[in-house]
């Protein structure tokens, strides 16, 4: 027998007090990174109080695993780790955590994930397949995705779908309303340094020298070219430099300049090029300036990629709980990035906008904002989402 919406939602109702429970208690202590053994630790144990199969991965990774009747698996994601910003919420259930605060929601992640395995436990028995409960650390950097995917998170059994979501204001997405978007959704980010070596001198006597902060001056304002002349308009791209350090002095030109900066762009085809356009834009214009220059380019997270079919199945799950018009088209993908895109790379999947932000309660302060909070109403609501959608997978035939 297949079950309602209503009724989905329905069991997603009677653990909400849980739910919540379960994400104020991840935020109250956050941890950073891939250094997440409290959560871990604490994830573990709940897992297990359901009669969860537990593995660890990738040092403080966590993998339940719920086995049911048929071969097909699909895995069900959510990131644990915090960031280091100082919370200001004033909330009761605020971080004890000098300096760190869960200010991306991954704890409201972590709640969801939890309500949806408990919710598809009490239905072990309409389950044609198996679910993975995949709770990665070190999202925010230095990026736990791939060892958990070298740790054998997608294996044993092997997973033929994924599914995750993010909470708060990375898309306009309305609090209680889940936003779909097939194709790119998040960015690459990739980084760099840039070091442009001169020969230092008195800042009176600029023949004398090659002064470094000039022709960095030059390469900022040429990159620029490269995005506005060379990548096709209707293909987003960013070349941003963010910081740039030099000198000791007003009136002493330094020997060196050091810039460091972000590259994202959707499409894949933009990998190679774009980093080769950059030291040739680099070294061109420093050697015209009798200079010399270095670049350091770091490949970051893989664009973001929904596979359609995952995408029109969770969106399905989601009219059916949430209600039709709770569900919504994403327009436009953020330039942000996300290493859920390492997972979407090994199996088809999608990842979904779970919209948290709502200014009469407080809770529409963006992404790492130091007051950044969410909509908890939402919660249980995201978890009967994800748990009908494991639901419908399983069901469609092998």
């Amino acid at each position: 027998m297949r079950l309602k919406g209503e009724q989905i939602l329905a069991m997603a109702k009677d653990i909400e007090p849980e739910i919540i429970n379960w994400r104020r208690t991840v935020h109250r202590y956050p941890e950073l990174g891939m250094e997440t053994p409290r959560t871990s630790e604490f994830i573990e144990d709940t897992l297990k109080s359901m009669g969860i199969e537990v593995k660890k991965a990738a040092g403080y990774g966590v993998v339940g695993t719920l086995r049911g009747s048929g071969h097909r698996t699909i895995a069900v994601r959510a990131d644990i780790d915090a960031l280091p910003v100082t919370e200001e919420t004033g909330l009761p259930y605020a971080s004890e955590v000098p300096g760190r605060m869960h200010a991306c929601g991954h704890d409201a992640h972590v709640a969801i994930v939890l309500g949806t395995a408990k919710i598809l436990f009490q239905l072990k028995g309409h389950l044609k397949g198996n679910v993975k409960f995949i709770f990665q650390p070190g999202e925010e950097g230095p990026g736990g995705a791939q060892p958990m995917i070298d740790d054998g998170a997608l294996e044993d059994p092997a997973v033929d779908a994924i599914i995750g979501g993010h909470v708060g204001m990375l898309w306009p997405v309305e609090s209680g309303r889940f936003g779909f978007k097939a194709g790119p959704i998040m960015a690459a980010t990739d980084s760099f340094t840039i070091t442009i070596k001169g020969k230092g001198g008195h800042g009176a006597t600029p023949n004398q020298c090659i002064d470094p902060v000039v022709i960095a001056a030059q390469v900022v304002l040429s990159m620029q070219a490269i995005v506005s002349r060379e990548v096709n308009p209707i293909s987003p791209a960013v070349i941003t430099i963010g910081k740039i350090e030099a000198g000791t002095r007003h009136n002493i030109i330094p020997q060196d300049c050091t810039m460091h900066g972000t590259v994202r762009y959707l499409d894949r085809a933009f990998e190679r090029f774009i980093p080769k356009r950059i030291e040739e834009m680099v070294t061109g214009v420093s050697r015209a300036m009798r200079g010399d220059a270095v670049l350091e380019y770091r490949y970051g997270y893989r664009p973001l990629v929904n596979d359609p079919e995952i995408t029109k199945l969770v969106k399905k799950a989601a009219s059916s709980v949430a209600g039709s018009e709770n569900v919504v088209d994403v327009a436009e993908p953020t330039m942000g990035g996300e290493d859920m895109s390492y997972y979407l790379e090994k199996v088809p999947g999608t990842f979904i906008a779970i919209g948290t932000g709502n200014k009469e309660k407080g809770t529409a302060y963006p992404n790492h904002h130091p007051k950044f909070t969410v909509d908890e109403d939402v919660l249980h609501v995201a978890s009967g989402v994800f748990a009908r959608a494991c639901l419908d997978f399983l069901d469609e035939k092998d």
